[in-house]
């Protein structure tokens, strides 16, 4: 099984284009509109052409389908289409199912996509609202009832445990969003450009869920995203340099339920980040010293602190001394408390530029890039680096 040894997917794709909206919080148009202009401007980006594009890869969340915005978009013929469930957690998994088309030969070149009016439309913050029945969906019943309606609650739970576990105070967390405000204020794309805080501004802020503040949340982001994926060798005739695919992977922990895991045997960590953790390092064969930029998905803050801790970055209970060290540029573009919360994909894209050099906060001389998509589900990863 591949869970016990490394796979060789790493080295045969590279993302050659990044596009985005603006980040907004009422973007004025639809969703599929949103996607179509992402799709477009990932596509300039790689200085390819609609009628290049041969496969499609979004999440189930999606409200337009692959077909929808093949049509739109003016893409012709398709080989490959799919989708990858879980929210957030899919985020890293679409350019795996990409690279796996591409050096598969199913298809040439792939576009990822995410696009949602996710603050002027549908809230994820508002919680569970109206639901078909589904075998998953059980596992939310057991929660519901007892006041636990919202991703923060479910959340919190972790958080709270962790605290307890560890000695420490909620202040740990707001070292997380001080450090993503300070790299999204300078960053003109960024939905708090200008806009740093303070670990006195974090522990004023209302609460939320306790332990979790107001700046502990991501935001809510009307937006679209896109990617595009084709082999390393195409890559090296395009005008951007090739940013290769050098490892990607899914995982599911024990005992996994989408958010609310809360009958495993501990809540200090995420045992879904170690699945992916495990199998990064093991097909990479590298180490978290040989990582220059994390771009770790921060829907809420405790969450990157056990995923520094999964990942091996430090030990138990010391992330949030791990990130007031700045031992590791984390979040460069701001994060999705800073930038925008784009179910990780705008994650992906500054993973691109830091490894293009191109970044508003740019990490000198960087050659790695760790990313990691939503955690609390099950959830994926990628090692993305420079061609050579």
């Amino acid at each position: 099984m591949s869970i016990r040894r490394p796979d060789t997917l790493g080295g045969k794709a590279a993302v050659v284009g990044i596009g985005a909206t603006e980040f907004s919080k009422n973007s004025g148009r639809s969703e599929l509109k949103l996607a179509v202009e992402a799709v477009g401007a990932a596509l300039d980006d790689a200085d390819l052409t609609p009628a290049d594009v041969d496969g499609l890869v979004t999440f189930t969340m999606d409200t337009s389908p692959e077909i929808t915005v093949a049509q739109a978009a003016g893409i012709g013929e398709l080989s490959f289409f799919s989708r990858i469930h879980y929210g957030g957690g899919a985020a890293c998994a679409t350019v795996q199912q990409a690279a796996l088309a591409v050096a598969s030969g199913v298809a040439d070149v792939v576009v990822c996509y995410r696009a949602f009016n996710e603050r002027s439309g549908r809230r994820f913050g508002s919680g569970v609202q109206r639901r078909e029945p589904t075998a998953e969906g059980a596992a939310l019943g057991w929660n519901l009832p007892s006041g636990l309606l919202t991703p923060a609650s479910w959340v919190a739970m972790a958080a709270q445990r962790y605290l307890h576990t560890y000695g420490l105070e909620p202040e740990v967390f707001g070292q997380v969003a001080v450090v993503d405000r300070r790299h999204a204020a300078r960053n003109p794309a960024a939905y708090f450009h200008g806009q740093p805080i303070t670990l006195a501004d974090h522990a004023a802020s209302r609460w939320i869920v306790e332990p979790l503040r107001l700046l502990d949340c991501c935001q809510e982001t009307d937006g679209g995203q896109a990617l595009v994926v084709t082999s390393v060798e195409r890559a090296r005739d395009l005008p951007r340099p090739p940013v290769v695919v050098v490892a990607a992977a899914q995982g599911a922990g024990r005992s996994q339920e989408q958010m609310t895991s809360f009958y495993r045997d501990g809540l200090t960590g995420l045992p879904e980040t170690a699945v992916v953790a495990r199998q990064l390092w093991r097909s990479s064969g590298l180490v978290p010293a040989d990582i220059d930029v994390g771009i770790l998905y921060d829907h809420f803050t405790p969450f990157v602190l056990m995923q520094l801790e999964e990942f091996g970055f430090c030990g138990p209970g010391e992330g949030g001394a791990f990130v007031a060290a700045d031992a590791l540029p984390l979040n460069t573009h701001g994060g999705q408390l800073g930038e925008a919360y784009l179910h990780g994909m705008n994650g992906i894209a500054e993973a691109v530029r830091q490894i293009r050099g191109t970044s508003v906060n740019q990490v000198a001389g960087a050659a790695r890039s760790l990313v990691t998509a939503g955690t609390g589900v099950p959830t994926s990863g990628l090692i993305l680096g420079a061609d050579g």
